[in-house]
């Protein structure tokens, strides 16, 4: 019930601070706007899988307080701070100012961004959690895009923490999210491939071996 409360008031407080982001659209420019239909794309691709997938039966997970400490900055950072400055202008003492053409560089890796985001749920399907767990049937997926790349979520994750400072020209809302996923990549990426080494052996070796981890080990 507690758990229910407060996802329920984390949610009503993002509809209030998005609301207001957008109304304040053109006080934040283009870039800004840019970002915020790139994060209700966002949500839009997670969110059937969010709900979905809640009803797996979870064997086996590696949860504890650096996951959720990872989680919780990679919230903060990726949606609480950029949604928070759009919304309200809190952090403009951190603002800075870049040329035209790194905004339009930000505006471009939203494309390739937003495909890897969605053809990696697509693929991994019932799968998929937010969390390091297995679940009960879980399948190891070596088709679609993960026939090339372990981890393409995370290197579309990658192109949008690199494109956020570009769109939102804040130190705090936009550049801080480049830190965390950098320590959610390095620490909890090792952790996620042993738990599937783990739970698939030699098949999961073979499979690392002819894969690359964010970017194909052969482009033919």
């Amino acid at each position: 019930m507690v758990t229910s409360l407060g996802a329920i008031a984390t949610m009503s407080l993002g509809v209030i601070l998005l609301g207001f982001a957008i109304w304040r659209w053109r006080e934040n420019g283009l870039d800004a706007a840019i970002w915020l239909v790139s994060f209700l794309a966002t949500i839009a691709i997670r969110a059937p899988h969010s709900l979905r997938n809640r009803r797996n039966v979870v064997v086996a997970d590696r949860k504890g307080g650096i996951e959720n400490i990872l989680l919780g900055g990679m919230f903060a950072t990726m949606m609480v701070f950029p949604l928070l400055q759009l919304a309200t202008g809190i952090f403009d003492f951190a603002n800075y100012v870049l040329p035209h053409g790194a905004t339009w560089i930000g505006i471009v890796l939203q494309v390739p961004y937003l495909w890897l985001f969605w053809r990696s749920h697509a693929d991994l399907g019932r799968n998929w959690s937010p969390g390091l767990e297995v679940r009960a049937e879980h399948g190891l997926v070596t088709s679609g895009i993960y026939a090339r790349i372990r981890h393409p979520m995370y290197a579309a994750i990658w192109l949008s923490a690199l494109a956020q400072p570009l769109l939102i020209q804040n130190w705090i809302a936009g550049t801080l999210v480049i830190a965390a996923f950098a320590a959610m990549l390095f620490i909890r990426v090792p952790n996620e491939e042993a738990m599937m080494r783990t739970e698939f052996g030699d098949a999961y070796d073979d499979y690392c071996a002819r894969t690359g981890r964010l970017f194909p080990k052969s482009w033919t």
